[in-house]
């Protein structure tokens, strides 16, 4: 994983799409594609209730990126500073060989252009100090971005809080 990443808390996703919508008008998505993906999960019956589970499914930065890897022109690259994952458009030859390697599908083609978009984080917006477009605009604050060690600690704090806030009011 590289410098930075998007976890969902399922418990905050409403599976309203306003993260696809934003990333698609962001990145100028073609109709009918998604550079993130809401994943919905359910309806399953949970103690008699039914119950449904959403997150958005972004490109997860790998270390290893599979798709970098099998493109045969370079024009998937990392940054060296962060890690971040992006695809230079002028060298997309459109031979969709990075499609196929990615086993989450997160490059997705662009039948007009004849090439290949995918998620990069918006790391333009990064590079500005901003948030990625997906982040922005999720109103239910359930998309968190940053480091994930970070996230991870920031994670356990919550629980941590949470857990302490219940015993003591058991007590």
């Amino acid at each position: 994983m590289g410098d930075y990443c998007i976890s969902t808390n399922p418990q905050r996703c409403i599976a309203c799409h306003a993260c696809e919508v934003a990333c698609n008008a962001e990145n100028n998505v073609p109709v009918g594609m998604n550079l993130g993906k809401i994943v919905v999960l359910g309806p399953k019956m949970v103690n008699g209730k039914p119950k449904m589970s959403s997150l958005f499914v972004p490109c997860f930065q790998c270390e290893k990126a599979w798709c970098m890897e099998a493109c045969p022109t370079e024009a998937i690259r990392k940054r060296d500073k962060d890690g971040l994952v992006y695809i230079l458009e002028e060298l997309c030859v459109g031979c969709k060989a990075c499609i196929t390697a990615c086993p989450w599908q997160i490059p997705q083609w662009d039948s007009k252009a004849g090439k290949v978009m995918k998620c990069d984080l918006c790391m333009d917006r990064i590079d500005d100090g901003e948030l990625p477009a997906c982040v922005a605009a999720c109103p239910t604050n359930a998309l968190e971005f940053g480091k994930p060690e970070e996230m991870s600690a920031r994670t356990r704090e919550k629980y941590g809080h949470a857990l302490l806030e219940k015993t003591l009011t058991a007590a």
